[in-house]
């Protein structure tokens, strides 16, 4: 061994430090190597996987509900057709529901038809408790039925300040009435605003300079309520009507 303060020595004491140095050094590396590593992998798995299901899941939820759909009206007929031929056809029973609703649509447009079908719902109007599910059914039904000219539903999409100063709620106005005040009468706007989906919400009574009027049309405000925003064009107009 030589002395600790011989040229060899000092040689020797730089040597081991060194490759201590190397050696503490080493395990950092590989291990900020593989850490590195590892998030770029989790990060291009995390938006690989995420733009997977952002592609697939407009899909598989359109293909859910078209199948329930499919199934829920097949089940309707299905079951005469198990009954008389003794096999079941996917699909044909559903065809039957199809054209039975179609030939409910013609039958009631005409004299015969409409009348029984007057007569059907003073019936059920007249039944206690199911008269208010009917209305309430009916009033849902009516605003998407294209022969229902009288009942305008939803007659133009606005906005309102609502529920603060500030803030913009959707709304449709769906009727108008006249309310008489010491100043005289003042008209007001029923204004319908969604509040869980479409046909459930609250009613508001406003006069005209509460209502802000837009360039969207009804069936594009429905589709901003049911896409729950996502549709809302870029630019909204206000419109002087």
């Amino acid at each position: 061994m030589s002395p600790k303060g011989s040229p060899h020595g000092e040689e020797e004491r730089l040597v081991l430090e060194e490759v201590e140095m190397q050696k503490r050094s080493s395990v950092p590396r590989s291990t900020s190597t593989q850490q590195a590593a590892q998030s770029l992998f989790n990060t291009y798995f995390s938006r690989r996987f995420m733009s997977g299901c952002a592609i697939l899941f407009p899909v598989v939820v359109t293909a859910y509900l078209t199948w329930w759909f499919l199934e829920f009206f097949d089940n309707f007929f299905s079951p005469l057709y198990t009954y008389l031929f003794g096999f079941h056809v996917f699909g044909l029973g559903f065809l039957t529901s199809m054209l039975f609703i179609f030939a409910t649509g013609v039958f009631t447009s005409s004299w015969m038809g409409a009348t029984l079908f007057k007569l059907s719902d003073y019936i059920i109007r007249k039944v206690p408790l199911v008269k208010h599910i009917y209305s309430a059914a009916k009033q849902v039904s009516a605003a998407v039925s294209p022969d229902n000219e009288a009942t305008h539903s939803f007659r133009e999409c606005v906005l309102i300040r609502h529920p603060r100063h500030g803030e913009y709620a959707f709304g449709f106005i769906t009727g108008q009435t006249k309310m008489t005040t010491p100043e005289g009468e003042l008209e007001l706007f029923s204004v319908y605003v969604p509040t869980n989906h479409v046909y459930v919400g609250d009613i508001f009574l406003l006069a005209a300079p509460d209502i802000i009027r837009h360039n969207l049309s009804v069936r594009e405000g429905i589709e901003v309520v049911v896409s729950v925003g996502m549709a809302l064009p870029g630019h909204l107009q206000a419109t002087g009507r």
